[in-house]
């Protein structure tokens, strides 16, 4: 791993939190999974990243969505970042 600095931490998540465009999140876990699929570009299936978030570590997500984004042009950004997470909890 690259070590911290990948992270976000729970403030920096919640800085973004938009009362008026999310008014259905309550929680972190929440936040993080749409976070997750705005970053891929999903948000047709952001209720399996919010489910990720709440049931996944989050140091694999965050492993499997940097592979993501150092991968550079990709056909499918969700389709590798579930390959990378597959591959990630089998370790």
């Amino acid at each position: 791993m690259n070590g911290n600095k990948d992270f976000q931490s729970v403030g920096q998540i919640l800085k973004r939190f938009d009362p008026t465009k999310d008014k259905y999140i309550s929680r972190e876990f929440q936040a993080y999974g749409y976070y997750l699929a705005e970053e891929l570009g999903d948000l047709r299936h952001k209720a399996l990243y919010i489910k990720y978030g709440k049931t996944i570590p989050r140091a694999i997500l965050e492993e499997a969505l940097n592979f993501v984004k150092s991968a550079g042009k990709v056909r499918s950004k969700p389709r590798l970042f579930m390959w990378k997470l597959k591959q990630l909890r089998k370790e």
